[in-house]
């Protein structure tokens, strides 16, 4: 189980609708629409995130959850994009999720879920900013064998997952971290080459 964070020095950029390229950010209908599961208990896993990670202005966090959402990995870094683009964004993701857990291609149905918690200034209404952030969210998923879970915003008026119409006031984007443990799963079994692998280890044990 791997739990990372990269930081950045870049400066946050504003975001507006002409920002983002077309066709590579996700109305609110059309993320409605994408059959997103929703969380069972969406305050437990905004808290236990914003603990863990003490996200600022212009930070995300991408948190991959096992299928009673217990934490599997998670990393935060801050935005570099100067513009709010999903292609750049989705491939920040794709990063991170490849330095902190393997990837689930090789199953038929995912198993595993990334939730992203982005925390930004200004209000929580949906924004271009958001749209190209959902986009990134689902395409990395898709590249690295993942459901795509909630997207999460984190502003001065507190948190809300975006589609879902769920939010609270605390913890907001100035509020100090609360003692929250979120669940974790337990650590992933070591990967092995398969029936070679064990002939050789056995060899070399002799």
């Amino acid at each position: 189980m791997t739990f990372g964070f990269a930081s950045s020095s870049a400066a946050p950029v504003p975001a507006s609708a002409s920002d983002a390229s077309a066709g590579r950010l996700l109305e609110p209908a059309e993320w409605a629409a994408a059959g997103i599961p929703l969380l069972s208990n969406p305050r437990e896993v905004v808290s236990g995130l914003h603990a863990r990670h003490v996200p600022r202005p212009s930070t995300a966090v991408v948190a991959v959850l096992d299928h009673e959402e217990r934490l599997c990995a998670s990393a935060s870094f801050t935005r570099r994009a100067a513009t709010a683009d999903g292609w750049m964004f989705r491939n920040a993701l794709l990063d991170q999720l490849r330095r902190i857990i393997p990837h689930d291609l090789r199953r038929r149905t995912p198993v595993r879920t990334a939730v992203l918690l982005y925390c930004r200034d200004g209000q929580s209404g949906w924004t271009a900013e958001d749209g190209a952030w959902m986009w990134g969210l689902r395409d990395a998923c898709t590249l690295h064998g993942l459901r795509c879970g909630a997207y999460i915003t984190l502003t001065e008026d507190g948190w809300q997952v975006l589609g879902e119409g769920r939010g609270g006031r605390r913890p907001n984007a100035h509020s100090r971290p609360e003692p929250f443990a979120l669940s974790e799963a337990p650590p992933l079994a070591p990967r092995t080459g398969g029936p070679v692998s064990e002939v050789l280890r056995r060899a070399a044990a002799r």
